[in-house]
């Protein structure tokens, strides 16, 4: 680790890390409209700040593997594939983000091969634990869960959460078209539920889906992925079954909060889950902020779930840091959340969800 990097892992940034951040704090200033005050407070460092819990990395181990097993291209791909620890700081420290807890969201058909899966999710796991290792105070992670192997992701949260002290794990919202409420994750959720783990599910878009023109598939698909797979859970008694468990929704929910009179009319027919259910859920959901919260959807969620279950969330490096750095402004003056609620969407629900984290903060 160069000594910079070290710097960063102390109560403090280093000095070069303050200049670094003064100055990013600054460009983010020009681009989203922050005040003087606020680009200064950006660059006092990130103790006691934000937990992003929508956070992708891709340390340099995890991509050479992913490269040489085809699963990336050697130049381009994804944006979150472009992943650069100093930029992640930098980023992190202009919108006084303490901590993210990283994720990969590799989509489970890059694991159809047993072998595969079963080496690429160790190599995926061991790395993101060894980036909390080297940085404990700024990073957390999920482990990756390989849902087309059951019995391997099985064995995988056992050694993750175990050993490698992951914070919780990543399913992605389907595998191959069954959602995750199918019957085949059954064993895992039981294991999860035992454990009293989190669960951050991620979109990974729909399996059957038509592009429309001009429209990038993340723009609406990927919410009713995650939408699909929250009614899929709700529909099939998931969390009453494990009340141990905590479910994160990627995207504020998706469509689920918007809908939710359209599913309670649908169950009161008798052609979807019953409006209880459906309320109960919805209760019991974790929601992030990664884009779409904002002045739009901000008062549906809340009238659903309430502060307490909203988690924040940039989605970096996938959202471009003037993104991350606009949304987290526009979330920081959304008129539907007071002091407290900002106190508890920016950390407080965080450490309270994420106990192994907040030992590693401090907190």
């Amino acid at each position: 680790m160069h000594a910079e990097e070290s710097d960063r892992t102390s109560t403090g940034p280093s000095r070069r890390g303050v200049i670094r951040t003064t100055a990013l704090a600054s460009a983010t200033a020009a681009v989203t409209g922050l005040g003087p005050a606020r680009a200064a407070f950006a660059g006092n460092g990130p103790r006691g700040g934000r937990i992003d819990t929508h956070h992708h990395a891709l340390p340099p181990a995890m991509r050479r593997w992913a490269v040489d097993h085809g699963l990336l291209p050697p130049e381009g791909g994804p944006r979150w594939g472009d992943w650069d620890l100093s930029k992640t700081l930098d980023t992190m420290d202009a919108v006084g983000m303490q901590a993210g807890v990283a994720s990969a969201p590799a989509p489970p058909t890059a694991f159809r091969d047993r072998e595969l899966a079963v080496a690429g999710t160790r190599v995926f796991n061991e790395s993101l634990a060894d980036l909390v290792r080297d940085h404990p105070t700024r990073f957390g992670f999920f482990a990756y869960l390989p849902l087309l192997h059951v019995d391997v992701a099985l064995k995988e949260a056992a050694y993750a959460l175990d050993e490698l002290g992951a914070d919780g794990v990543l399913m992605m919202d389907n595998a191959d078209g069954r959602y995750l409420g199918d019957p085949a994750f059954e064993p895992l959720f039981a294991e999860l539920d035992r454990r009293g783990a989190v669960v951050f599910t991620h979109p990974v878009g729909l399996a059957d889906a038509r592009p429309v023109p001009g429209i990038e598939e993340w723009v609406a698909d990927f919410m009713l992925d995650t939408t699909r797979t929250a009614l899929s859970l709700i529909a099939a008694g998931t969390l009453d079954r494990y009340k141990r468990l905590s479910v994160i929704l990627s995207h504020a929910g998706g469509f689920l909060p918007y809908i939710g009179g359209r599913v309670e009319h649908a169950g009161r027919q008798g052609e979807g889950p019953s409006p209880e259910a459906f309320r109960r859920a919805v209760r019991r959901f974790y929601y992030d902020t990664a884009t779409p919260v904002s002045p739009y959807s901000t008062p549906t969620l809340l009238a659903a779930a309430g502060h307490g279950r909203l988690l924040f969330g940039t989605d970096w490096p996938q959202v471009l840091a003037p993104e991350v750095a606009l949304a987290t402004e526009t979330l920081d003056r959304d008129p539907a959340l007071n002091g407290k609620a900002h106190a508890a969407v920016n950390r407080g629900n965080a450490l309270r969800l994420l106990p192994t984290l907040a030992k590693r903060l401090g907190a």
